[in-house]
């Protein structure tokens, strides 16, 4: 059979003699294949591939030793400029299917800078190896089972030198990984993010236990090894569960941050305090691509007020406050809302607030005690925005919506959602949509949308 397209999961699709709908891993468009059916449904059934009859010219070899081992990283077998145009399709498809939103302009999908070694973040899960001890890998495909690594082709090299690093001082000291099963042993996480302009790193060490004695040495052990790195910390994560990160993190030694700069095209240069904990884009020469694309299109001038949903550590927020005249982010974890406070202070902007709260509860009573916004900003999670955050928008009538999407699906629902008319509110029209990639051989695609409010 012939393998047609890309679904959203990563999959490849394909139909048999019958019209059943096939999903493939690993399967490439343009491939002829043997496979077999190992999961039947009604309407679908999944398959694997037996033999490729006549791989598709888009087939490449991937790089990675474990790929097809590992979970991360689907689409290393299909030629970049591919994985670009599937990524398209899969915004186009989702607009048309989902949100029945015909003639939307959908751009060509925005290349990474590089489309390896741009990760800039890692949660390596640690477990005990078949003999006892300790390995680090990432997990097989829909499982929890460790495949060991000796790097990554999609991390940043710094982040590879920590992880072995840290096995060296930890199997020297005979630390166990943790088992699931037993839940016995220490080690859960290592997880390190690394500052790219600044070539510097921090590591944080999740142990199945609410103390660590000997954290700090092994802490100082490991700063030693890696000078690059700024700091150590523990997470304590004690019971059973799938959660990377525990109940409470304390430093094991250096400092508990990172300080990186983001330079958007056009609007300036920013320094952001980055934690372990904290969110923060992983691939971020392409990160300040998608917000330059973000703010131009949304059009802001020194008069403007601008509203930004779900705002995280205040990125968007704090460049919108280099023109806008004032800036409302609103974001529901406190610590996000403390890191992008402490960036506005950073960077000496005081034309922005940060409101710890939900979207769908602060948003609502903003605009009922009229406060207005000119321009609204939104980036969601992937289940998108919540009806009453789409209501209120609508009820404020900004002239400009940007909604910037990790979901192609979500995405559609939304924007069908801003695009409806109705009773009360503005209705939106769909300027455009530009496809991102932020996240190289893998099927995740994030995405910009313009809207304008209509007559």
């Amino acid at each position: 059979m012939q393998v047609e397209s890309l679904a959203a999961e990563g999959d490849a699709v394909a139909h048999d003699a019958d019209g059943l709908t096939l999903f493939i891993p690993y399967g490439v468009p343009g491939d002829r294949l043997r496979v077999r059916v190992e999961e039947r449904h009604p309407r679908w059934a999944r398959a694997r591939i037996v033999e490729v009859l006549e791989p598709s010219p888009e087939r490449v070899e991937a790089r990675c030793p474990l790929f097809g081992r590992c979970g991360g990283c689907a689409w290393q077998n299909v030629a970049y400029g591919a994985q670009l145009e599937a990524k398209r399709r899969l915004v186009r498809d989702a607009l048309e299917r989902i949100g029945h939103l015909e003639g939307v302009a959908v751009e060509a999908t925005l290349p990474s800078p590089s489309p390896w070694r741009y990760r800039n973040k890692a949660s390596v899960p640690l477990a005990r190896g078949p003999e006892g001890g300790l390995e680090a890998g990432f997990y097989r495909r829909g499982t929890h089972e460790v495949i060991p690594f000796a790097g990554c082709v999609a991390e940043h090299p710094l982040i590879d030198r920590v992880v072995e690093s840290f096995l060296e001082v930890a199997r020297e000291r005979g630390l166990e990984g943790y088992d699931e099963r037993s839940g016995s042993g220490l080690l859960r996480h290592l997880v390190v993010r690394v500052a790219p302009r600044a070539g510097r790193a921090l590591a944080a060490v999740v142990v199945a236990a609410r103390e660590w004695p000997e954290g700090p040495e092994v802490a100082r052990e490991l700063m030693h090894r890696v000078p690059e790195l700024e700091g150590v910390l523990a997470s304590a994560h004690p019971r059973p569960g799938n959660a990377v990160w525990g109940e409470r993190e304390w430093l094991l030694a250096g400092r508990g941050e990172l300080e990186e700069a983001l330079e958007v095209p056009g609007w300036g240069r920013l320094r952001f305090r980055v934690a372990a904990r904290s969110f923060f884009q992983v691939n971020e020469p392409q990160a300040e691509s998608l917000y330059a694309l973000a703010l131009e299109g949304a059009g802001i001038g020194p008069g403007d007020r601008v509203v930004d949903l779900y705002t995280g550590v205040g990125t968007l927020a704090l460049f919108a406050a280099l023109r806008a005249r004032e800036v409302t982010g609103i974001e529901e974890v406190p610590a996000a809302v403390e890191d992008a406070r402490r960036n506005a202070e950073r960077n000496g902007l005081g034309r922005v607030r940060f409101l710890v709260g939900k979207a769908e509860a602060l948003l609502p009573r903003l605009v009922a005690r009229g406060e207005r916004a000119d321009v609204v900003l939104l980036d969601p999670p992937r289940k998108g925005a919540a009806p009453e955050v789409l209501a209120a928008i609508r009820r404020a009538a900004p002239r400009r919506v940007v909604y910037v999407s990790c979901n192609p699906a979500t995405l559609a629902r939304d924007l069908a959602g801003l695009a409806e008319a109705a009773a009360e509110g503005a209705a939106y029209r769909v300027e455009r949509v530009a496809p991102v990639d932020l996240f190289p051989q893998t099927a995740h695609v994030e995405a910009v949308a313009w809207l304008e409010r209509g007559g």
